[in-house]
């Protein structure tokens, strides 16, 4: 990463184009870390803030911070589904870790190919009951399934007497497999006769929906408490979240995206922040490369391009043209 800043910055000198931060900001997806400036994923980012990543676009960020209010004042062991099709679901994911105080323990699974015994050692890695060598050659490696359920189980309950919950987090939860989700139902019945002991958050794409509305799948979903979806983010918002990354980056003020960019950014993207950050990044090298510091449809154009974007449909013209650029501003 330091060479490709190193590069950028070499491209970028002296034209007042953009920093390599600026860059970098649509290059990586990101969560922010104490001080809210870009910084990669990491462990270590669960104990931040408890205000919502500035890297998230604005639905995302209220979704999240209503899901971490949730997890933290149930008692009830809320089940929380939330479906981000096609978005950044993995930096959705990390955000909510951050809104989660230091008596919440967490398991962030992002590896859903898993079978179920070693879904349950992941789980205890990642609550600190077991080590990784432990669960390479020790003798969790080879306990049964129940034996990995009932030392889950003392776990959650030794957590009552410091007053802590565990929250167990599943990413891509749309491919997991109908054993590992029947295990997910039986470990949200371990309970105390005040409480449920974990909280589940299932993550996914909307198809989610279709696998838990499967007959087999019928106990499961009616376990789960909340749903939400995320939709993409409008013409506006992705003009917003555009100037939102540049300043968070500390962008040149001088450097800007022609508005008939963001038609063009918006077009292409269809309004899903990992493609926004593609295709801005790619857009502020070619400026970068052109001395510009405009980035002009036609950059936008050739940026999507070179990432083998499909084109966008063609749009209609006249007042049909205006028309939608009012609804789409809405």
């Amino acid at each position: 990463m330091r060479a490709y800043g190193s590069a950028c910055s070499g491209m970028i000198s002296g034209v007042g184009l953009a920093s390599a931060n600026t860059i970098a900001s649509f290059a990586m997806p990101l969560i922010s870390r104490d001080v809210m400036t870009p910084g990669p994923l990491t462990p270590m980012n669960r104990l931040a803030p408890r205000s919502a990543s500035p890297m998230l676009p604005w639905t995302a960020r209220g979704l999240v911070c209503s899901a971490s209010q949730v997890l933290l004042a149930s008692s009830f062991g809320s089940r929380f589904l939330l479906m981000a099709p096609s978005r950044s679901q993995t930096t959705i994911c990390r955000a909510l870790l951050q809104q989660l105080d230091q008596s919440t323990f967490t398991s962030l699974i992002l590896n859903p190919f898993l079978s179920v015994e070693e879904l349950l050692r992941e789980i205890l890695l990642d609550f600190g009951v077991v080590s990784r060598q432990a669960v390479r050659s020790g003798r969790i490696a080879g306990a049964t399934k129940h034996e990995l359920i009932s030392t889950l189980h003392d776990f959650l309950l030794s957590l009552i007497a410091i007053r802590g919950s565990g929250v167990l987090i599943i990413d891509e939860a749309q491919h997991l497999s109908p054993d590992v989700l029947e295990q997910i139902r039986i470990i949200s019945n371990l309970e105390t006769n005040e409480s449920n002991l974990l909280q589940i958050v299932l993550v996914g794409q909307l198809n989610l929906l279709d696998v838990l509305r499967h007959s087999q799948m019928r106990q499961l979903d009616q376990r789960v408490s909340q749903k939400a979806t995320l939709k993409p983010l409008t013409r506006v918002g992705v003009e917003a979240y555009i100037a939102h990354r540049l300043r968070v980056a500390n962008g040149d003020e001088s450097l800007v995206f022609a508005p008939d960019a963001i038609d063009r950014v918006y077009a292409f993207s269809g309004g899903v922040p990992r493609i926004i950050n593609l295709i801005c990044d790619r857009s502020l090298m070619l400026g970068a490369e052109l001395r510009a510091n405009v980035v002009t449809p036609a950059i936008v154009d050739q940026a999507a391009g070179r990432l083998e974007l499909p084109p966008p449909p063609a749009p209609p013209s006249g007042w049909h043209t205006l028309l939608r650029r009012l609804r789409l501003r809405k």
